[in-house]
C-alpha cells in the first residue's frame, strides 16, 4: 500500500535538494518554522492544502508534484545525487567563510603589529 506521507516526504527532499535549497531557505520561503519542515520530510507530520500551495509556490512547482509517485528507477541514485551537491555547497559555504575569518584575522594582527612599530 502507498503511504501518502512518505511519498510527499521523499518528494519535498528530493525536489528542495534539487533546487539547491536548505531546509533553512525553504522553511522561510514556505513562511514555516524549520522545525515543521523537517517534520514534513520525516514523514512524520502532513500538511494543509494551504501548506501544500505554500510550499510548491516556494519550490516553484506545481501542487501535484509535491504528491507524484516517482516512476524513475533512478530515483534514489538521483537523491543521493542531489545530497551530495548540497552537502558540498554547505561545506564550501562554510569553509569561504572559515578562510574569510582567517583573512580578516591575519589582516588585523598585521596592521595591528604595524601600528606598534
Amino acid at each position: 500500500m502507498i503511504d501518502i506521507k512518505e511519498i510527499f516526504a521523499g518528494n519535498i527532499k528530493k525536489i528542495r535538494r534539487k533546487k539547491g535549497l536548505t531546509q533553512e531557505k525553504l522553511a522561510e520561503k514556505a513562511g514555516m518554522s524549520l522545525q515543521y519542515l523537517a517534520l514534513l520530510e520525516l514523514a512524520r507530520k502532513f500538511p494543509s492544502g494551504e501548506m501544500l500551495e505554500r510550499l510548491a509556490t516556494a519550490l516553484e512547482i506545481e501542487t501535484y508534484e509535491l504528491l507524484a509517485v516517482a516512476s524513475s528507477a533512478n530515483n534514489e541514485l538521483e537523491l543521493l545525487r542531489n545530497d551530495i551537491i548540497c552537502e558540498v555547497k554547505t561545506l564550501n559555504e562554510s569553509l569561504a567563510k572559515n578562510i574569510t575569518d582567517e583573512v580578516i584575522n591575519a589582516i588585523k594582527q598585521t596592521l595591528s603589529d604595524e601600528c606598534k612599530k
